[in-house]
Order: C-alpha cells, then structure tokens, then sequence
C-alpha cells in the first residue's frame, strides 16, 4: 500500500476513534478529552500497536516521501493541533477579565504555579533526573490548569457564577498566562548546556524581549489587516489571514524569541480577540481545528506513551499524580484562604483547579519533542493527566450540593469582603 493510502488510512482510525471515545466518556460524565486520550493510549503501544501493524509498514525500497514514517507525519499534524488549540486559548482570554477579578484570583493562580512547580521539580530530583532542566520541566507541567473540565461540571451544577466559581475561572486565565511565561523561559535556558552564565541569561531575555515587542507592535496592524482580508473577493479570507498569522507568530516565538512557539499562536489569539471579527474567526477556526487537528493531537498523546513501560517508575508516577493534586489544593486553596475566603470555599477553589487536561498534555507533548523529558516521564505525565482530569468532576460534585444557578457578585465583594464562615458550610 502507498505511503498516502495508508496515512488516510490511518487518519480514518485515529479520527473515528478519538470522536467515539470523546462520545462514549461524555455519556459516562467525563469530558471528551478524557477519552480521546484514552482512545490513542488504547491504540498505542500500550495495546494495539497501530503504527507497528504490517498494514502501515513502510514500503520496502521506496525512497522519497514514502520512506517518511507514519509516526513522523502524525508528530507534525499534531504539532499544528497544539498550535492550533493555544490560538483558540488565546482567543478566549479575557484580559479585561484579568483586570477586573481580583486579589483572590491572582493569588490563587500564583500558588497553584509556584507549589506544583517546586514539589514536581524536587520528586523528580530526587529520581535521579537531572534539576536543570528536567526536573524543572515536570514542575512546569504540573502547573498547568484546564479549567474547562471545572467549568461544565460547575455549569451542570449550577455554581459557575458563584464566588467560587467566579474565582476558579480567574485563576485559571491568569495561571494559564503565568503557565505560558514559565514554559517559554525554561524552553529558553533548556537550550543552553547547564546552567546558563549571565550573558547567557540576557542573551535569551533580550530575545524574548524582542519578540513580545514585534508581535505587539505588529498587533496594532492587525485590525486593518483583517478589514482587508475580510473585502478581498476569495473564499474564506479571512480565515486565511488568521492561519498566516498564527503560524507567523508561532514560527517568530521559537526562530526569534528561542520560546515555544506555541507561546506565539497564543499571544496571536489574544490579539485576534480584540477585533470586531472575534466571532466570525470562532466559527472558521473551531471546526478546523475541532474536526480533525485537536483529535490528532490527543489521540497521538497516547501513540507516543506506553503504560507498559511504567512496571518500574509506579513509585514516580504516584507521588507524581499526589504532587499534582495537593499542589493544586494547597496552593490554590491556600492562597485563596489567606485572601479571604472560608476553608471550605477555599477548598472549593483549590479542587476546581487540579485537572491538567489539554494544557498539561501541551507542555508535556512538547518537553518530548524536545527532548527535554525521557519518554518514560511522558508516559508517567499522561497517566497524571488522565488521572487528574478523571476526579476533578466528582470532587467538585461532592463539594458543591446541586443548585440553581444564581447571579455572580460583584468582583470587588468577592476579594475584599470580610470571610462568610456560614455560607454553605
């Protein structure tokens, strides 16, 4: 069979199965990116082996584009996922938002960064993975939050516009922000052989400065480009115009910047989001990116991961799943408490935050490709990714009792009001 017959093939597989699964864990009560990870763990290696099937062997002889593997091909579609799917994060924060929600959100958002990423960093030093920059890397994936998931579960039970609801969903856009910083950086200093010396240091922070300040000084372009893309008698101009750009900034954060260069689609996306076009740009990108990028990102998470070869790193991956999880209560919730919430709805906001979902897989998926992280520390990552995203709803729908949704106070009740010991204690 020819290479493309067999990469169509394959995308037949990996696109069936991943919608299937995403089907099949929302009837169950879990998102959809539970079981499209499930999907490609389940056709991996783990168990299936798909990519090791005869069928998708690479023809014997054959030089040119049927010698490049399926695996490779599959790695760059998935590559332009995660591109992809942080333009949309990036369309969707809010930086008025930001602005407007308070001590509360920061702090929590702060704590639930600074906590994970120092615990993670010395469960992995004390694995023998080197601190600079391993050690750091797995910290920094357990920063990351996919609010999401806590969104629908409080949206199914009524309490998306509580304080606490309120608060989770502005700690999450900030730590999302302070998640992208923090992964840029380390990106950056990973580059360099152990511990970069100062000129080192100011070389990287020089070029990250220079790319922040063309991306922000183009952005003032970017409203008459899109009025322009949007009169030019072609189909889907517009959308056109935001796929150049995206890929632009994205190739600008890593080539310019040294960052990742999904720091650059994201910062694209939030440019993108303050024009008038916002909605219309939705409606294009979703569905390219939803129908078949996303679910070949997800589904390759678990082609690249192997379960199999945890038999020795079970240790590892528990204490990193703990860390994951009290990290996140305790820093998060911590915070939130010393900021004036009650212990319970601290508790409330600490849980809210625990699932890592796309975000975590994001960072993880590109330590890999980067060879910052060993595979084994991949696999042991998803399995915390899964994990995390699998009792985040629960947890939540145990400590919120069901309700009608009710109005969302003001912000500035929320992060200077006096502690309400008795509200729903």
């Amino acid at each position: 069979m020819s290479h493309p017959l067999q990469l169509l093939l394959l995308l037949v597989i990996i696109i069936a199965a991943a919608k299937l699964a995403g089907a099949g864990a929302n009837r169950v009560g879990q998102p959809a990116v539970f079981g499209e990870i499930l999907a490609g763990l389940l056709l991996g290696p783990t168990l299936l082996d798909v990519l090791g099937w005869p069928l998708f062997a690479p023809a014997s002889g054959v030089a040119g584009p049927a010698s490049v593997s399926l695996a490779a091909v599959v790695r760059d579609l998935a590559d332009i996922g995660v591109i992809l799917l942080m333009f949309i994060a990036g369309m969707e924060t809010d930086l008025k938002e930001m602005r407007r929600v308070g001590r509360v959100a920061f702090w929590s958002a702060t704590g639930g960064v600074l906590l994970p990423l120092v615990a993670g960093a010395l469960v992995a030093d004390a694995f023998g993975l080197p601190l600079l920059w391993q050690g750091v890397f797995v910290g920094t994936i357990l920063t990351a939050t996919s609010v999401s998931i806590s969104a629908q579960t409080l949206m199914e039970i009524g309490a998306l516009r509580t304080k606490e609801g309120t608060a989770i969903l502005g700690a999450a856009v900030i730590d999302d922000v302070m998640g992208i910083i923090l992964l840029s950086a380390v990106i950056a200093f990973s580059r360099g052989a152990g511990s970069p010396g100062v000129a080192a240091v100011l070389g990287i922070v020089v070029r990250i400065a220079i790319f922040f300040a063309l991306a922000i000084f183009a952005g003032r372009y970017l409203p008459a480009l899109v009025r322009a893309a949007d009169r030019l008698s072609v189909s889907q101009g517009l959308l056109g115009l935001v796929l150049v750009v995206a890929f632009l900034y994205a190739w600008a954060a890593e080539y310019v910047g040294e960052m990742a260069a999904i720091t650059g689609s994201y910062v694209a996306g939030v440019l993108f989001a303050r024009t008038r076009q916002k909605e219309r740009i939705d409606q294009g990108i979703h569905p390219l990116t939803y129908s078949m990028f996303v679910p070949v990102f997800f589904v390759s998470i678990g082609l690249e991961a192997n379960a199999r070869e945890l038999g020795n790193d079970v240790l590892f991956t528990g204490l990193l799943l703990a860390v994951a999880v009290a990290g996140k209560i305790l820093g998060c919730g911590g915070l939130a408490w010393a900021s004036g919430f009650t212990r319970r709805q601290s508790l409330r906001v600490g849980v809210g935050m625990i699932s890592r979902g796309e975000v975590g897989l994001i960072v993880a998926s590109y330590g890999l490709s980067h060879g910052i992280i060993t595979r084994n520390v991949f696999s042991a990552s998803v399995i915390m990714v899964l994990a995390t995203t699998m009792i985040t709803p629960p947890l939540l729908r145990l400590l919120f009792p069901a309700r009608p949704p009710r109005p969302a106070p003001a912000v500035e009740e929320t992060v200077a009001g006096p502690p309400e010991e008795t509200e729903q204690d």
